[in-house]
């Protein structure tokens, strides 16, 4: 990664915070982004390598035009974008308030998008780069009262595999990664909201844990490698064999 500039949304905790102190470790020049600008100033101080970190609304594009172009004037043009941001809900469609169902697909889908607009101009105009974008398996299958988060994960692949066909002579790869359940920050205020257990949870892992933020940021790190120059469209799966079972 070195040399390179990374943009990463959601760094200010779970699997956008892991992924922010991945790149920076492997030496990019990282511009950490969130609305949390508390758990941003813990990424950067946990940061081993170059870090910038700018408080950012994903679903507000003159907030991602701005990062946009701080970036530009304190690492560079970005050449990988990983889209981490994301919200949930744990309702059925019939329950799910319209201003939840708005905000859902506005970080999940509307972000990823604006980020995605802005970034790859600038990576055309620099003969290239990876966006990796944050799916989830609820892209995949269904999960019960998940109706709003499964769409909009939907979405985020859909449009993904779009990006992927309408820029690969653009020299930009297009990937998502589709995590099961990990054990993050997001995942217990989500439990807590609904009255879930974590134990639930794991029962339904065929490999009896869940995931890290760490498992996930390295296939983000892998995805966005040279490694990987080869895979584009894709939708990697990383879930202890969930879908499988």
């Amino acid at each position: 990664m070195k040399g390179r500039v990374a943009l990463v949304t959601g760094a200010g905790s779970g699997i956008g915070q892991a992924t922010a102190l991945r790149l920076a470790r492997e030496g990019a020049r990282v511009m950490a982004a969130d609305v949390d600008a508390e758990g941003l100033r813990e990424t950067a101080e946990r940061a081993e390598g170059e870090m910038v970190s700018v408080r950012t609304d994903v679903a507000d594009e003159a907030a991602v035009a701005a990062m946009f172009t701080r970036c530009d004037a304190e690492l560079g043009p970005v050449s990988i974008l990983a889209n981490i941001a994301g919200i949930g809900s744990t309702t059925t469609a019939p329950e799910t308030p319209l201003e939840v169902w708005d905000a859902v697909f506005a970080v999940n889908v509307r972000g990823t998008y604006l980020c995605c607009k802005h970034a790859i101009p600038r990576m055309a105009r620099a003969d290239g780069g990876v966006i990796v974008n944050m799916a989830s398996i609820a892209g995949l299958v269904g999960l019960r009262n998940r109706a709003a988060y499964c769409a909009s994960k939907g979405a985020v692949i859909a449009f993904t595999r779009a990006l992927a066909l309408d820029h690969v002579a653009d020299r930009i790869r297009v990937n998502c990664i589709c995590p099961g359940t990990v054990d993050s920050p997001w995942v217990r205020r989500l439990l807590d909201d609904v009255g879930e257990s974590l134990d639930a949870l794991v029962a339904r892992q065929p490999m009896g844990r869940l995931g890290t933020p760490e498992e996930i940021a390295a296939a983000v790190a892998y995805v966005a490698s040279d490694a990987a120059a080869f895979m584009t469209g894709s939708a990697l799966v990383l879930d202890g064999g969930l879908t499988a079972a």
